[in-house]
């Protein structure tokens, strides 16, 4: 675990930044610490996921997932050494962080390293749990939150959101060697392995991403269902993160889900337009308090 010279606050900035992720649309509306906390959380979610992504040699991957996994103890037990553990190791002094969250983040990126196919759906549930429905936990104890009920959002959220980039990326990951498509709904789709490497959008296929489509969009509309009215305005930036990932939802069904042929990315410029609307929209809210008016959404 190497990296360069600089403050641990810089590198983590410069590690998101360097992303173009679409959470980070949402650090701008934190107060300075918690942005700093996002940072710092989202640095170490790249720090893992690139090793899991760039490391062909799976017992390299394997080895400096190991190392993080020391490191993560590191953090919790007062010796972090990499600037990343640096820095989470000043978050956890401001927000409650449960270790064993991080752990489980690791066991999602030795999935990703294993590169064994997901037999049953609650594979797919447990996975998107591990590396999405995690980080989801961690964020709002950062944003803050009073009711218990928002930890049930955070996590049915990070399925969505865990969905949208699976759909997204499925041509990407099938490069990598990965299909996160169970095996049970693939063969009642009667869809192959080869026939996701080929990219032939068959009416099969259109009915296996139709239905994961709508297992997301589903799972949107139970996030915002079971978001506590009390910690609305604390979540707001899980809000804005989560309008930014259902306008790429939206864009993929408007091509039926042929992300071989088309982009399931939106521009940065739409990214920042449907982060400031969400953003004003919810700050409406705030103000008026008025439910029926400003009922929870995420088209914007």
């Amino acid at each position: 675990m190497t990296a360069k010279q600089v403050s641990p606050e810089v590198y983590c900035k410069e590690k998101t930044r360097a992303s173009g992720s679409s959470f980070a649309y949402a650090f701008g509306f934190l107060s300075k610490k918690q942005c700093r906390a996002m940072m710092a959380l989202y640095a170490f979610c790249r720090e893992v996921d690139d090793i899991a992504d760039e490391i062909e040699d799976k017992d390299e991957a394997k080895r400096q997932i190991a190392e993080w996994h020391d490191e993560i103890h590191n953090v919790f037990h007062d010796k972090p050494k990499h600037p990343v553990g640096h820095e989470l190791y000043w978050a956890r002094t401001y927000f409650s962080w449960d270790e064993e969250l991080f752990y489980e983040m690791l066991d999602g990126m030795l999935t990703d390293i294993s590169g064994k196919a997901f037999i049953k759906e609650s594979d797919l549930n447990l996975y998107c749990y591990r590396v999405a429905g995690v980080v989801g936990l961690l964020s709002i104890e950062i944003f803050g939150y009073q009711q218990r009920q928002s930890r049930h959002f955070a996590t049915t959220l990070g399925n969505a959101l865990q969905l949208t980039n699976i759909l997204r990326d499925i041509q990407e990951d099938m490069q990598r060697g990965r299909i996160y498509l169970p095996q049970t709904e693939r063969i009642r789709f009667k869809i192959t392995d080869q026939d996701i490497y080929d990219g032939k959008l068959t009416e099969n296929m259109r009915g296996l991403l139709t239905f994961y489509g709508e297992k997301a969009e589903s799972a949107y509309q139970q996030a915002l269902e079971q978001l506590p009215i009390k910690d609305r305005v604390s979540l707001r930036p899980a809000i804005i993160m989560a309008a930014i990932y259902y306008a790429q939802l939206k864009r993929m069904k408007s091509f039926h889900y042929d992300i071989w042929k088309h982009s399931g990315r939106i521009a940065s410029w739409q990214k920042i337009r449907i982060a400031w609307k969400a953003w004003r929209y919810e700050k409406k809210y705030e103000k008026s308090l008025n439910l029926e008016k400003y009922p929870l959404q995420l088209d914007f």
